[in-house]
């Protein structure tokens, strides 16, 4: 499984399309076994999911996304969790140990 974390300066970003860049988690049997960052190539609610399913990407965790984005999401058989702030290494494990709490997406679309 491979997660994506849209990251500002080790933070999660409040909106998947609109940050720095991505954190990226390959993950087997609940253990991290390979670990990337990519900045974001733009901001296009298309091809960014597009872009991350390209990577290999099974789940985003975000603080938001817009609902377009959202069903590109879906479309590409991509999960997503949204609703989520705090430092990108406290999310992962948050995440691995089934403690990720998830909320109302912060975008405001």
């Amino acid at each position: 499984m491979k997660i994506a974390i849209s990251t500002d300066e080790n933070e999660v970003s409040a909106h998947f399309g609109r940050c720095a860049g991505y954190n990226f988690f390959e993950v087997e049997e609940g253990k991290i076994v390979a670990k990337s960052y990519a900045q974001n190539p733009g901001d296009e609610s298309e091809t960014l999911p597009k872009w991350l399913k390209g990577k290999g990407v099974d789940c985003i965790i975000a603080g938001g996304a817009g609902p377009k984005a959202q069903g590109f999401f879906t479309d590409l058989g991509i999960d997503f969790i949204l609703g989520v702030q705090g430092k990108v290494d406290e999310v992962i494990k948050s995440y691995l140990n089934g403690t990720l709490k998830s909320g109302e997406s912060t975008c405001e679309h």
